[in-house]
């Protein structure tokens, strides 16, 4: 008979130092997975194969786009103000961004100011550009696009990092 101890076995569970209700700690997981699924759907997949599609015009594709744009921020915003919601119920104020907490709180706040850029300062412009393709005033090519890309590219990264330090956080070592 083998008369070693057995070394003390350790799982990932939800960790019982995250406070707040389960639903809110759930959603700080699962809010970014989702903001990201619709940012790949829409600005890596759709938006691309768009123009590429049989009888798609420049004028054609950009009210799409536009329209297509449009609900997809309206969503973003909603998701980021449950996001918010979820990261205030469940972490509480942030007291700093060098521990578990402060850094989701970082990742949150970065998101929906990322979203802010998008929505507040670049989509107006965007707006105006696609005004004048559409009229026939102007060719379509514009900065602004490559702005918004940008920025989408940034929030990309940036919910992608809220998933990985939310399961890190909320999937703590247990004894």
């Amino acid at each position: 008979m083998d008369t070693r101890a057995a070394a003390p076995r350790t799982s990932r569970t939800l960790s019982p130092s995250v406070g707040g209700p389960v639903w809110a700690r759930a959603l700080i997981f699962a809010i970014p997975a989702i903001w990201l699924g619709l940012l790949t759907g829409i600005s890596l997949i759709e938006a691309p194969l768009k123009f590429t599609a049989p009888g798609i015009t420049i004028p054609l594709g950009l009210g799409i786009g536009r329209r297509v744009f449009f609900a997809m921020n309206m969503v973003e915003i909603a998701l980021a103000a449950v996001l918010v919601l979820s990261l205030v119920k469940a972490l509480g104020r942030p007291r700093g961004i060098t521990a578990g907490p402060g850094r989701l709180w970082l990742a949150g706040l970065a998101a929906t100011a990322l979203l802010a850029i998008k929505v507040i300062a670049i989509r107006p412009f965007l707006n105006r550009r696609t005004d004048m393709v559409l009229a026939g005033i102007d060719d379509g090519g514009s900065l602004w696009h490559y702005a918004y890309v940008a920025v989408d590219g940034m929030l990309i990264l940036t919910v992608i990092a809220m998933i990985v330090l939310a399961a890190r956080h909320l999937l703590a070592r247990t004894d």
